[in-house]
């Protein structure tokens, strides 16, 4: 293989040809560093990078296939992690300059399993300060660029993992989803993510004050759907520090993603009944959708509709982030970005009612998703309104409709983190510009499993891991 064939090699095949000796993992480390180094300056997807630790793990990886010790599944496949996570002995910022030097002696339940696994760890992916924006924009330095357009956006806030991933400086990433984290950039940059299910991956360990977790959940990304149904084995299950981890062990993901979808019940919603959609993205996203009647499964139109949940969803958001960073308003506040400001200050002026009117709102939208789900196995809509925008330029008509800039071109992402359940972005086509589109596949709560299936049985209908970006 060339060096550029290893940098998009899957990671199923790198562990075979790792464990083969056919591939060298201190040479692989070395090779995907050379590329950082090159192509990094353009897209800014990495914060933080650890050369010196990554060598010295990959050549112990390597040291243990010579030997023929047992491996962990992913031992010596490069892997990034997303800067919300802590990762003992690399900077960790949480995209905040408050943060900006900090070096934890802990890595978070993520890491933890990641390194456990045999990974080896490139650095930290950048991300928003605290994963509050949709687009990865910080005081840290230039927003991370997308590989398909260095003008535009990558999404956010696991912007800097897909723009790595879609410009091979990484073969697995770690993201995180709160609102659409990792669909929207998956969207955005051409790549595969999916969100489990609230709880499926536990979520210990971070800067600032403990919160209740009500929305987020870590999650891989990749450019093939086994490749994320190998991280996702690896990170799922429970763990007694976070009191929010399903308790039950999770599916075998890799094992399960034969068999199709046939005769499966699927629907389709162009809009959720409430959403402003570019008309390119509603033709390319609805033509993906029949793709699934090729496939044996049936696919409907339904009439779901969704009041407009955004004012609820952002009392919870908010009210999470002063939590755990509002303490730090009076002594810090010049130095957090604009959005983590407005944030934090929408949430000290929120009453105990007006949560417990969130939380109401959100209990509602659970119980209608769960009684739509009686009827469906899936449900698919396009992951994002838009493709990525430039950078700085959020669209505030789409569709011919207003939207609130803020989060109106993200109106199929947060509604699935209120109600829970598991979703995926599939690439599944390109505008006339040559910018990503992302099909949105939802499934009911713990159906991961299904959704990765359904994701692979697509991918293999219509294959999208040949297209690489201009920066790559």
């Amino acid at each position: 293989m060339t060096d550029l064939e290893l940098c998009f090699a899957p990671a199923t095949e790198l562990r075979q040809k790792i464990d083969a000796r056919e591939v060298s993992i201190v040479e692989l480390t070395e090779l995907f560093y050379r590329r950082i180094q090159a192509l990094n300056p353009r897209l800014n997807a990495y914060l933080a990078r650890c050369p010196d630790q990554a060598l010295a793990a990959a050549r112990q990886a390597q040291d243990r296939i010579l030997k023929g010790e047992p491996v962990g599944p992913l031992h010596g496949i490069p892997i990034s992690i997303k800067d919300l996570e802590l990762t003992r002995g690399i900077t960790s910022t949480l995209g905040s300059a408050v943060f900006r030097d900090r070096v934890p002696d802990i890595d978070s339940a993520v890491v933890e399993r990641v390194r456990q696994a045999g990974a080896i760890i490139l650095g930290k992916t950048n991300t928003p300060e605290f994963g509050q924006s949709g687009t990865t924009e910080n005081k840290l330095g230039d927003a991370c660029r997308n590989p398909w357009n260095p003008e535009c956006t990558s999404g956010g806030s696991s912007g800097g993992a897909a723009a790595a991933l879609a410009a091979g400086l990484c073969t697995l990433a770690t993201g995180s989803d709160g609102g659409g984290s990792i669909r929207i950039p998956a969207s955005f940059s051409g790549v595969f993510g999916i969100k489990p299910s609230q709880g499926r991956v536990p979520r210990y360990g971070g800067y600032g004050l403990p919160a209740s977790n009500q929305l987020s959940q870590s999650g891989p990304m990749s450019r093939t759907v086994a490749d994320s149904a190998l991280l996702l084995q690896v990170l799922a299950g429970p763990d007694p520090r976070d009191p929010t981890s399903l308790r039950e062990a999770p599916d075998d993901y890799l094992q399960n993603l034969k068999g199709g979808v046939k005769g499966w019940r699927i629907a389709w919603s162009p809009d959720f009944g409430y959403a402003g959609v570019d008309p390119e993205v509603l033709r390319v996203t609805q033509q993906a959708a029949r793709v699934f009647e090729e496939l044996g499964a049936s696919v409907e139109e339904t009439d779901l509709k969704i009041d407009d949940p955004f004012p609820a969803f952002f009392d919870i958001f908010a009210t999470g982030a002063y939590t755990s960073y509002g303490h730090l308003l009076e002594q810090h506040g010049d130095d957090f970005t604009h959005y983590v400001r407005s944030t934090l200050e929408h949430a000290a002026g929120l009453t105990a009612a007006d949560l417990s009117r969130a939380l109401l709102r959100t209990d509602q939208l659970r119980r209608q998703m769960e009684i739509f789900f009686d009827q469906y196995d899936l449900l698919l809509s396009p992951t994002m309104a838009v493709t990525a925008f430039p950078i700085g330029q959020r669209p505030s008509v789409i569709g011919g409709r207003e939207v609130n800039p803020f989060w109106g071109y993200l109106p199929f992402t947060f509604p699935i983190n209120m109600s829970g359940q598991t979703a995926s972005s599939v690439p599944c086509g390109f505008s006339a510009e040559g910018m990503p589109i992302g099909l949105h596949i939802v499934g009911p709560r713990g159906f991961e499993a299904g959704v990765l299936r359904a994701s692979a049985a697509f991918e293999q209908a219509r294959p999208w891991a040949q297209y690489r970006p201009a920066v790559s």
